[in-house]
């Protein structure tokens, strides 16, 4: 259901902004995203686990907050994430 160690460092590798780099919105909201796709499965299969559905909760709105930081911040790096990512239709 967590994302291995590897999958973890692969995105971190693919969204870094420079090397050594794991802080960055980017990043954060990258990782955030696959975490919340993991869950998103176990949720079809597992419509009872409300332990899970909590933290889904929690997890999307933590990348809510760390979108709305970044649009605020710096549009074009904001509509570049979420291009590479596709969170908006």
């Amino acid at each position: 259901m967590a994302l291995t160690k590897e999958r973890k460092n692969e995105i971190i590798k693919e969204y870094a902004r420079q090397e050594g780099d794991t802080g960055s919105v980017e990043v954060q909201v990258a990782v955030l995203t696959a975490d919340i796709n993991e869950l998103n499965k176990h949720m079809a299969s597992h419509k009872h686990d409300f332990h899970s559905q909590r933290g889904l909760m929690k997890k999307i709105g933590r990348r809510r907050n760390l979108l709305r930081y970044l649009r605020n911040d710096d549009i074009q790096r904001y509509r570049e994430l979420i291009k590479r990512l596709g969170l908006r239709r």
